[in-house]
């Protein structure tokens, strides 16, 4: 029996936990195999190899070798989906960037990053233009003919603990980190990714996640491990999600940002009264809404917790058990512990502590990043820096986070990357932006300020942040304060700042006419 056996059933006799065998032989296989629908544009295995094969020849052309970075800030789109896979198969490292991001926060990726290339949509040409890209070459995707003869695509010797992407998350304090994302964590993702949601043999999967995020790029190797088709669009729309799922008959539906919230808030003739939909999965519905979003959108929970470097998955709640993150998954194993590192009793708040049994389920590094990598790292396993109590059945209820951060809209927010943003402005003496209840899903962020003299008027402050923060980094609230508490190295105390936003300007109520 092949030692990864018990933990994963999607797997070949001569499978070794890897993504390019997988992925080139599933081409090769079944030529006239949809793998994905794009809206109504069908992506077969001979499609995608044909534009891979084009893909090639093009980076060939540009100068690209093995292991060399690519940047990529494209919205969902067939070419966006062939060219992750051109990259996978080729040995280069996918760098996926935020279509959201603006100013100094993209500037700080693709200089920290250093890509050979930044492949853009005619959108974004303005965008990045304006900044410092380093030695960042910008490059449109190319448009290839449809109608060339087929080639065959070809892939270098490639390991699976090589990486396949780097991917930036703001999950802690400090700049955004870069986590290095081998071939084996995408495959160990996407066995998560069938079991968390319960897939099964012809589902149909709607993919609505923005490809540079973890929870839409592990989706892409779904059809190569089960009979299942993804069914993509470019973007989650309320006004047209029923029809896109009666469109799809999709089965699944992957839940963050409060996609939940929104579809909770439809009114009632919305939603059809019938629909195809099985499986709702994804986190951050709790024990009191558990029960009423089921009965409305008429599907079964599965929550879930995780990290982008854990493999992106730890544990399932298969049970259904109301707000519970559920169990550890069968190659995790997850620990409570407390500030001295010792196990917390049952039902008592600990930080979330993962160990592995598969090696190469955590990342390798971050990205340049020693201090933090030792900081995550430690006697082999992953400190998350997420809190979570386990009840006396064993399953686990997620707390928060022991960060400075927040979760806006399936974003990870670091308020010090805020707050960097807003000591610019010349007004501003100091900040402090902090995570406030959300009336959909998870956080909406609140900014604490400190001027210097005279104040400035909210909304002129305000349209001065939407021009260099991504959407989901700007601030709902805002509150003038004369002065923060600080500690002895002068850091501010947060945790004694107010939670109520009573007092707090909401930039989405509009002043009385």
């Amino acid at each position: 029996m092949h030692r990864y056996s018990k933990y994963f059933a999607h797997r070949h006799a001569d499978d070794e936990l890897d993504c390019v065998p997988l992925l080139a032989a599933g081409l090769r296989r079944e030529q006239a195999r949809t793998v994905a629908h794009f809206d109504d544009q069908a992506l077969t295995c001979d499609d995608i190899a044909r534009q891979v094969a084009q893909l090639q020849r093009w980076f060939a052309d540009e100068g690209l070798v093995q292991g060399d970075r690519v940047a990529v800030m494209l919205g969902n789109g067939a070419g966006h989906v062939h060219l992750i896979y051109a990259l996978m198969l080729s040995g280069l490292v996918w760098v996926p960037v935020n279509t959201k991001l603006r100013g100094a926060a993209l500037e700080y990726l693709l200089q920290h990053a250093e890509p050979k290339l930044l492949v853009i949509e005619d959108e974004f040409d303005a965008l990045t233009a304006s900044i410092d890209c380093g030695k960042t070459r910008r490059v449109p995707l190319p448009a290839f003919d449809t109608q060339e003869p087929a080639a065959a695509f070809t892939s270098p010797e490639i390991g699976v603990h090589d990486p396949l992407c780097v991917i930036y998350t703001s999950g802690t304090t400090g700049a955004p980190k870069g986590v290095v994302f081998t071939h084996r964590m995408m495959r160990i993702a996407s066995e998560a990714a069938l079991r968390v949601a319960d897939v099964r043999a012809g589902d149909r999967l709607f993919l609505w996640e923005p490809l540079c995020h973890i929870g839409g790029a592990q989706m892409l190797m779904l059809p190569f491990l089960e009979a299942v088709t993804l069914h993509a669009v470019p973007r989650f729309s309320a006004s047209q999600f029923w029809s896109q799922i009666e469109r799809a008959g999709a089965t699944q539906l992957h839940y963050l940002g409060g996609v939940l919230d929104i579809l909770m808030q439809l009114p009632l003739d919305a939603q059809p009264e019938a629909h195809t939909l099985r499986v709702a999965w994804g986190a951050g519905v709790s024990a009191c809404a558990w029960a009423p979003v089921q009965e409305r959108l008429k599907v079964r929970l599965r929550e879930c917790y995780g990290m982008t470097e854990c493999s992106s998955f730890a544990t399932a709640n298969a049970t259904g058990k109301p707000g519970s993150i559920g169990r550890a998954l069968p190659w995790i194993e997850v620990e409570l512990l407390d500030e001295n590192g010792q196990p917390v009793k049952e039902g008592e708040a600990g930080e979330i502590v993962l160990s592995s049994k598969v090696n190469g389920t955590f990342l390798p590094t971050y990205l340049k990043n020693d201090e933090a990598t030792q900081a995550a790292l430690r006697n082999g396993k992953l400190h998350t820096g997420d809190r979570a109590r386990r009840d006396a059945d064993g399953d686990l209820f997620f707390i928060g986070r022991q960060t400075d951060s927040m979760r806006v809209r399936g974003e990870n927010v670091s308020a010090w990357e805020i707050e960097r943003i807003f000591a610019e402005h010349p007004a501003v003496r100091a900040s402090a932006a902090i995570g406030v209840a959300s009336p959909i899903g998870e956080q909406d962020i609140l900014l604490n300020v400190q001027f210097k003299e005279e104040p400035v008027e909210w909304e002129i402050m305000h349209a001065w942040a939407r021009e260099r923060l991504a959407s989901f980094q700007l601030p709902r609230y805002y509150r003038a304060v004369a002065s923060f508490e600080l500690t002895a190295s002068e850091r501010i105390k947060k945790h004694l700042l107010p939670r109520s936003v009573d007092d707090a300007w909401d930039r989405t109520v509009k002043a009385p006419v």
